[in-house]
């Protein structure tokens, strides 16, 4: 198995979670506020997690015991995802805006004029895009 296979089958799950929350944070956290923030019933969870993220070298444990990320994977259900500041959106979303934006525009300025075709293709593609991007949205492996 190479390293991608590697961290693509470990990281799942809790381990998942707490990768999603280093990476939203974007600075170092401890083992307790990883166990609050998530949810976890005790510190061992996430420490155990954590030293998950280190062993797969994703993550680096600093002097004062916090946990920070050095690398960014895009691995599994997280390929569909991009990272916007501080919001993670599915990728498609921004294709279902782009054709609804079009379609819209199309129809407003070509109104006495439409042509059925053009009509259909960007409706049907902004529809398209909207129910991926929903499908995904549903699918996500963060809350």
């Amino acid at each position: 198995m190479d390293e991608r296979e590697t961290i693509e089958y470990q990281l799942r799950g809790k381990t998942l979670r707490v990768y999603l929350y280093l990476l939203k944070r974007k600075k170092g956290l401890g083992v307790r506020e990883v166990q609050r923030k998530l949810g976890f019933s005790s510190p061992s969870v996430s420490f155990y997690h954590l030293e998950k993220l280190v062993e797969l070298g994703l993550a680096v444990k600093d002097d004062s015991g916090d946990y920070e990320l050095v690398k960014n994977v895009d691995v599994g259900i997280l390929q569909a995802f991009m990272n916007v500041g501080s919001f993670t959106l599915p990728r498609l979303g921004f294709y279902a805006v782009f054709f609804s934006v079009i379609a819209i525009s199309y129809s407003l300025l070509s109104w006495g004029y439409l042509d059925p075709l053009a009509l259909i293709g960007c409706f049907g593609s902004a529809v398209g895009f909207w129910y991926e991007t929903v499908r995904i949205w549903r699918r996500r492996p963060f809350l």
